[in-house]
């Protein structure tokens, strides 16, 4: 884990996490990277977003030299 990450306990009911869990994964995400991206929207949406804020951190695979 990046250590300049915050862990976080959220409790959320079984049927909500199931259908965060089924978007996730719709969307090729983890339930974690597709929590914070909701969490971001909505920051942003409400223009709460702070301006010390991290961008998104880069997940996946990384781009193959092959392709050039």
């Amino acid at each position: 884990m990046n250590p300049d990450r915050k862990p976080v306990l959220l409790r959320v009911d079984p049927a909500v996490h199931d259908a965060l869990a089924r978007w996730a994964a719709d969307e090729f995400r983890s339930l974690n990277a597709h929590i914070e991206l909701l969490l971001r929207r909505a920051l942003a949406e409400a223009s709460r977003m702070p301006k010390q804020a991290a961008p998104v951190p880069r997940r996946g695979r990384p781009p193959s030299r092959a392709r050039r």
